[in-house]
């Protein structure tokens, strides 16, 4: 068995979800993926996958599998361009898109992206839903919740983590809710992705907990949102890039810290996988390290 190749085709059919999906992007038939995920659950001694006649799914054995895989078929990627000498050294421009909050956290460490590559160029612009990738020649976006469509790449790289925050002042006026059901009545402000903005989904560790809201304040750009919240205008989610700093210095307070707000998964989605550029292959990479190194979203726990 190439175990490396057993390795990517796990990764594609954790990433698509499906046998026939990741057969049609690796130019496999559906058989020879299975045979070759069945060949790497044989080889490790242990089940990747729950599969029903509708449905997959990773088992914790699987889920804890996929960073683990990722180096070692990424260190076979570096091993390839490093052969190739100059060829390594990426150039041209990369097209990005990202929310705001990330974009924020990514354009913190990009100098040292650019440094290490002089001839790479990064347009980076800050979307808050998704676009039209090839129509607006778009490399890479990075999106939050899960992706429909499924004529895309998709790549999970980690998970949001969000505070319910307001300002002290606002709450030394209000009372503090500690539970979901007691949000009804508070000034909320929503930060509104792709329309929607009127519902907001707490955890209490093992059930999601829904709640319906009428905000006086939509806005499609958390800094917007981020602002307003600092101003005292209400209840808010906002992402812990934003707010952390804040609540440590007293300006936010994270309210209802038993109940937070539901993770959403991070993916970079793009149009194709095959025959990446380099240019566009050493910003994913660099997007994926950058995530890994921050531990409230580089685990789903």
């Amino acid at each position: 068995m190439d175990i490396v190749s057993a390795l990517r085709t796990f990764l594609r059919v954790a990433e698509t979800g499906s046998f026939s999906a990741a057969a049609n992007d690796l130019g496999l038939t559906q058989p020879a993926v299975s045979r070759q995920v069945s060949a790497l659950e044989e080889h490790l001694s242990t089940r990747l996958l729950h599969r029903t006649t509708n449905a997959l799914a990773l088992t914790a054995e699987g889920e804890h599998m996929i960073p683990m895989a990722l180096k070692v078929v990424e260190a076979v990627d570096a091993l390839s361009e490093a052969s190739c000498g100059e060829a390594a050294l990426a150039t041209g421009r990369v097209r990005l898109t990202l929310p705001a909050p990330l974009g924020l956290y990514v354009s913190d460490r990009l100098n040292v992206l650019l440094e290490r590559h002089p001839g790479l160029s990064v347009e980076m612009m800050f979307r808050e839903g998704p676009s039209d990738l090839v129509g607006e020649g778009i490399d890479l976006e990075v999106r939050l919740g899960p992706v429909s469509d499924s004529s895309l790449m998709c790549r999970r790289i980690g998970w949001t983590t969000a505070f319910l925050v307001a300002a002290p002042g606002y709450l030394e006026r209000r009372h503090t809710p500690t539970a979901p059901h007691e949000i009804s009545g508070h000034e909320c402000i929503c930060y509104s992705r792709a329309g929607d903005g009127r519902a907001w989904t707490f955890s209490d560790g093992s059930d999601e907990v829904f709640v319906r809201i009428a905000p006086r304040l939509v806005a499609n750009n958390a800094v917007a949102v981020h602002r307003a919240v600092l101003a005292g205008g209400g209840l808010a989610i906002l992402s812990h890039i934003l707010a952390s700093a804040d609540i440590e210095a007293g300006r936010l307070v994270n309210v209802m810290p038993d109940f937070p707000p539901a993770r959403l998964p991070i993916s970079v989605v793009y149009p194709s996988r095959r025959n990446m550029p380099l240019r566009v292959r050493t910003v994913l990479d660099f997007l994926v390290d950058a995530i890994r190194e921050d531990p409230l979203m580089a685990s789903a726990g």
